[in-house]
């Protein structure tokens, strides 16, 4: 399923009239984000949009009264969910909540930096084939965080990823292929990609009602794989805008539960296969598959399981 790059030669931002963004929602989906809300709503009202629309998934962190303390702005709508309904439900929430013509997803742990939204808006208006675009995704440091930009993992790809034999790309590209883009030279325009990250997807208000919502049998991870297949599918290009650059902390949300996310995560990643990938496996190599996901799961778990009861090992002896 390799997607053959197409570059897009846009004016740079600096030279062109910036798009208004009068027409852009925001939905930022929050749980226990802590003080990273405040800022990532901060970075989205800045950039001048319609409406910035939090739905929150049963935060107890105090993270939705501090934005309500320090923001006073009658743009900034939220959304209170009784529980954690997942991040597929809570974006379809949000994107139903809105009318707008384009609608940004943008993750409680992003900062957009400035223009980036504005640019991203350019990419994804200069084509009526486009329907959705995302930034690169930066580290504290400044570097690209991977997941960015990224192909399709097929279950050999996520094999090879997952068991540390991601090396052998270097000397056998073809046989051991990697999905993940962001060790790559960043293009020097706008380049078509298969997939983005959830954490920053911009896209067109056409485009979501031609695809359809995310699928909300995911709870946590894979969805934004799934939806950029589905649009992919559908005939919609998927654009990576490497000047719209988004700082990205990378995890904040769920580092307190890793083996709830890591659990989700699996889950995920077989919904995924089993959706677009089930057809080409045998039933004994689709069984591999799925003891694979299941054994890589046990692996994390034990580790992260071990790091804890170490931790508290030592917390006794101090």
């Amino acid at each position: 399923m390799q997607l053959r790059k197409t570059i897009v030669k846009l004016e740079s931002s600096t030279s062109m009239t910036r798009a208004p963004l009068q027409c852009c929602d925001v939905v930022i989906v929050n749980y226990n984000s802590g003080d990273l809300l405040l800022r990532c709503v901060d970075s989205a009202l800045e950039a001048g949009v319609h409406r910035v629309i939090v739905v929150d998934n049963g935060s107890v962190d105090g993270s939705i009264a501090t934005v309500e303390r320090a923001i006073a702005d009658s743009r900034m709508a939220i959304i209170r969910n009784g529980g954690n309904l997942g991040f597929a439900k809570a974006c379809n929430i949000g994107v139903q909540t809105s009318e707008a013509d384009i609608v940004l997803f943008l993750n409680p742990d992003c900062e957009l930096t400035s223009g980036a939204l504005n640019r991203l808006a350019e990419v994804l208006r200069s084509s009526a084939t486009i329907g959705m675009v995302g930034g690169m995704l930066c580290n504290p440091d400044g570097s690209e965080q991977r997941g960015g930009r990224r192909n399709f993992p097929t279950p050999k790809q996520a094999f090879v990823r997952a068991f540390g034999l991601s090396f052998l790309t270097r000397f056998f590209p073809s046989a051991f292929p990697d999905f993940l883009l962001h060790k790559m030279p960043p293009p020097d325009a706008p380049v078509q990609v298969e997939a983005i990250s959830g954490a920053c997807m911009l896209v067109k208000r056409a485009a979501i009602d031609d695809v359809g919502l995310w699928d909300e049998d995911y709870f946590l991870h894979c969805e934004d794989l799934d939806w950029c297949m589905r649009f992919k599918l559908k005939g919609w290009q998927i654009f990576f805008v490497p000047d719209a650059l988004v700082m990205h902390v990378g995890g904040a949300c769920s580092r307190s539960r890793p083996i709830f996310v890591e659990w989700h995560k699996h889950r995920g990643m077989l919904r995924f296969y089993k959706k677009f990938f089930r057809s080409e496996y045998s039933g004994l190599m689709w069984l591999f598959v799925v003891m694979g996901v299941w054994f890589r799961f046990a692996l994390i778990s034990s580790w992260h399981t071990g790091r804890r009861l170490l931790a508290r090992s030592e917390e006794r002896r101090g």
